[in-house]
């Protein structure tokens, strides 16, 4: 059951449910989560079994602004320090998760029976008219991975939600996501920052906000806390995929001939077929554009019946890293 977000009706029909329980799914600015009380850790369960998702794979909790993030963040962390902070200051709301120190007997389920926490405060105003509507029910915050199956391609519509799930599922309709991919994590529980999932916030403006450098695992001596989107194998589409350079495309392509078929490709360069049954799509020289529709396509594909998917492989550079992660991962499930 699809609501607009835009009418107040909907956001207090959402919040409702969302005390009582029941799961809903949201927009963010990132993709479509699945929601649910983030503090009631049966409401929580509800998400793994509707995903099929490992309990022990944790979510991210999403809180609102001002008073209300305030209140979620003690609620939920314990102190943050001064890097997390300023890091929070620089990229709240926005497409920034902090992994931190959890409050004891707070979101165990939520956090998958760590002790640490994926926090973030989106920017997209129906997410924060709904968080806000939450908080004054008292829900502090929203445990919501991505509303689609588990480890399968990240809804960016509605519509993409309600093809994942039964129709009984409410979902608040916020319009596409403008940036496509879920947000960067850093993980700000061991003294130092250290980035593990890329996404539209990159490396340089991340240490520029903290004031210091990313550290990697041997740096701070001990192992990444598990978190969301960081699997091996992660948002893959029905068709298998494959990362190939624009030389090795086109060489497939002429090799295939007019007998090319169910097979689609992403490029940026023009390529040549003689097939008129391959599905053949421009990717945007930009990156965050290419984010922004990369889901959707993979979607795209697999609805126009594609048994393969060949995208040419992104470009070098720290604001094609989130794009290049979620591929990397596509084609090795």
């Amino acid at each position: 059951m699809i609501l607009d977000g835009q009418q107040p009706a909907t956001i207090d029909k959402a919040a409702r449910a969302l005390r009582a329980g029941q799961l809903v799914a949201f927009p963010t600015e990132t993709v479509y989560g699945l929601g649910a009380d983030a503090s009631n850790d049966a409401a929580v369960a509800g998400i793994f079994k509707a995903k099929g998702r490992p309990s022990d794979h944790p979510l991210i909790v999403h809180v609102a602004t001002g008073a209300h993030g305030e209140q979620a963040l003690s609620h939920f962390a314990q102190p943050l320090p001064p890097f997390a902070r300023k890091l929070l200051q620089a990229f709240w709301p926005g497409p920034l998760t902090l992994i931190v120190s959890r409050q004891s007997g707070v979101g165990a389920a939520a956090a998958g029976g760590q002790d640490t926490i994926g926090l973030r405060c989106p920017a997209h105003p129906v997410a924060q008219a709904l968080l806000d509507a939450c908080a004054e029910r008292g829900v502090m915050g929203l445990a919501g991975p991505s509303a689609n199956r588990f480890g399968r391609v990240s809804p960016t519509t509605a519509a993409h939600v309600q093809h994942e799930f039964d129709a009984g599922m409410l979902i608040v309709d916020g319009g596409p996501c403008h940036v496509g991919i879920e947000s960067t994590i850093v993980d700000c529980s061991r003294g130092a920052p250290v980035l593990l999932r890329p996404g539209a916030i990159t490396r340089e403006q991340i240490e520029a906000a903290c004031g210091e450098p990313l550290r990697d695992r041997a740096q701070v001596g001990a192992p990444d806390p598990r978190a969301s989107g960081t699997l091996e194998a992660h948002y893959a589409p029905n068709a298998k995929l494959r990362l190939m350079d624009a030389k090795a495309l086109q060489a497939a392509l002429d090799v295939l001939g007019a007998d090319a078929a169910y097979i689609a490709v992403w490029s940026r360069a023009v390529l040549k077929t003689a097939s008129t049954q391959l599905q053949l799509r421009r990717m945007p020289d930009d990156a965050a554009a290419t984010a922004q529709q990369l889901f959707a396509v993979l979607r795209e594909f697999d609805a126009h019946g594609a048994r393969l998917i060949w995208i040419e492989t992104p470009p070098v550079g720290s604001d094609w890293e989130g794009v290049r992660d979620r591929l990397q991962r596509a084609a090795a499930a």
